[in-house]
């Protein structure tokens, strides 16, 4: 079965054809950089790497392109009260994008545009707009007519009339000069107020700067062309901002802006929207912070539909914290057992790099994996496969610990954790030979060996009430402890 994509625009799942054969021109909407990242942006940015990442495993070459906006009200805002420069707060956090990107194993972007870099493109386009009457200046600024593109709403699926009952109320008295209600800015002139964080530009209505909704339509054009294979972002951003790409665009070039739009689910945090309003305001950062895991946070994302809502709560978090645990020993298997089954490779500088496995390209866990991935990149399914492979190979471990051989011939051990290894990359879940598997409840390895060697001593001086509490409290903890005749003794986990 081919790739197939639910598509916003038209409300159903279809077969991915790009325009260009093996090759896909993909668009994403980044961030406003005036804050450092949420949860929601870790959920978005995490799912359409792993897209961008089944792309290109399936055989495509995938022209990626994510912005930033970099000029906005939001980051004016916060340059004033900081008594700083749109510029610096914008460099700032683009800086801690990237640093909150790296931590989640998100690939760089072909291409990062500015919204600053395009102002050029973004004049001539806003000229156009107003040359072919679908927009009109006043004093200085410059809004789009809704009204002139018939298909506007077919993205949200709103009727116009609708949209303009449903305004009734909520129209900003500040833009009296609009002729329609949704009419948006494409251009604003210039403000006194913020004359000391920003440097307006020169354009033929006066000095200003863009709307947010025409950076985005420019940012595009320049980087991928007038239409584009997938363009993606969060549900929330399906109106106004992709409806208005649309209008601006499609207007402009009399073509299609793109053929597949994809949107992902929101995040709640213990069952509420997480909003700053209501005090669950999450920053990536922060999060990690706290000692989460970031290929847990990863994993957690990706085990709901791209589609669905998912819910951060301490009962969701604590699961997700052991299902990364299993799957992070399955990761491991190579690293930990390798040398004592002898695989040829072992010492080899490449060693567990997926670049230099090669698995076979068909075989019952990568058909089922690749049937997930293409009904609608169902990552949950696509999980599972991994669970079964990860438990064969930490079945096949606590073997090796225990009777010191496994089951399975090593060479068959060999390939399914490549296996493993390489369809985990495909969603970003990766492991280094210095990582540490920690329990369940926290204890790491080298905890779990200092225990031991307490109950050790305390069997050597004949307290064996506390070597027997010892090896409770481990049991209680997942850990089995197994003494060998030669008076070490060597532990599993259940």
């Amino acid at each position: 079965m081919p790739l197939s994509l639910y598509n916003t625009l038209t409300r159903h799942q279809e077969p991915f054809e790009p325009l260009e054969p093996g090759h896909v021109k993909m668009y994403c909407c980044g961030v406003t950089v005036y804050d450092y990242c949420h949860l929601g942006h870790a959920r978005s940015y995490i799912v359409w790497d792993v897209v961008r990442r089944y792309l290109q495993w399936s055989g495509y070459q995938v022209r990626y392109v994510q912005n930033f906006t970099d000029i906005d009200d939001k980051i004016l805002n916060r340059a004033r009260q900081e008594n700083s420069t749109m510029q610096a707060v914008s460099d700032r956090f683009i800086q801690a994008y990237h640093e909150d990107m790296q931590r989640l194993n998100i690939l760089l972007a072909d291409v990062y545009p500015k919204a600053t870099d395009v102002i050029p493109e973004i004049i001539q386009l806003i000229q156009t707009l107003v040359d072919q009457g679908y927009a009109y200046a006043v004093d200085g600024d410059v809004y789009y007519a809704v009204d002139r593109f018939p298909d506007y709403g077919k993205l949200s699926g709103r009727q116009l009339e609708q949209m303009q009952a449903g305004a009734s109320g909520r129209v900003d008295d500040t833009e009296p000069k609009k002729r329609h209600p949704l009419d948006f800015a494409l251009w604003k002139a210039a403000k006194s107020e913020e004359l000391s964080v920003y440097q307006p530009w020169d354009s033929p209505w006066g000095k200003g700067r863009p709307g947010w909704h025409i950076e985005c339509s420019a940012m595009v054009r320049k980087e991928l062309g007038h239409t584009i294979d997938i363009h993606c972002g969060g549900m929330d951003l399906i109106f106004p901002h992709h409806e208005n790409e649309i209008a601006q665009s499609e207007a402009a070039t009399r073509a299609d802006l793109a053929h597949y739009w994809l949107h992902n689910g929101f995040v709640n945090i213990q069952g509420e929207k997480m909003s700053k309003s209501l005090g669950n305001f999450k920053t990536i950062r922060a999060f990690l912070n706290s000692g989460v895991d970031p290929m847990m946070l990863r994993l957690f994302v990706l085990q709901a539909h791209y589609r669905k809502p998912i819910d951060f709560s301490d009962e969701t978090i604590t699961a997700a914290q052991h299902s990364w645990q299993t799957l992070q020993e399955g990761l491991r298997f190579g690293y930990d057992y390798g040398q004592q089954l002898r695989w040829e490779d072992y010492q080899d500088s490449s060693f567990g790099d997926p670049a230099c496995m090669r698995i076979p390209d068909s075989g019952a866990e990568i058909e089922r994996f690749r049937a997930a991935m293409d009904d609608d990149l169902n990552t949950a399914s696509a999980i599972a496969v991994l669970f079964e492979l990860a438990k064969e190979l930490r079945r096949e471990g606590n073997l090796i610990s225990h009777a010191g051989q496994p089951q399975l011939d090593p060479q068959e051990l060999r390939s399914i954790w490549q296996t493993l290894v390489c369809l985990a990359q495909v969603l970003g879940l990766e492991v280094s030979p210095e990582t540490e598997v920690t329990a369940d409840d926290g204890l790491s390895e080298a905890e779990i060996e200092d225990l031991i060697q307490q109950r050790q001593a305390a069997r050597k001086a004949k307290n064996y009430a506390e070597g027997d509490r010892i090896r409770n409290e481990l049991k209680t903890k997942g850990i089995t402890l197994i003494d060998q005749k030669d008076g070490s003794t060597k532990w599993i986990r259940d």
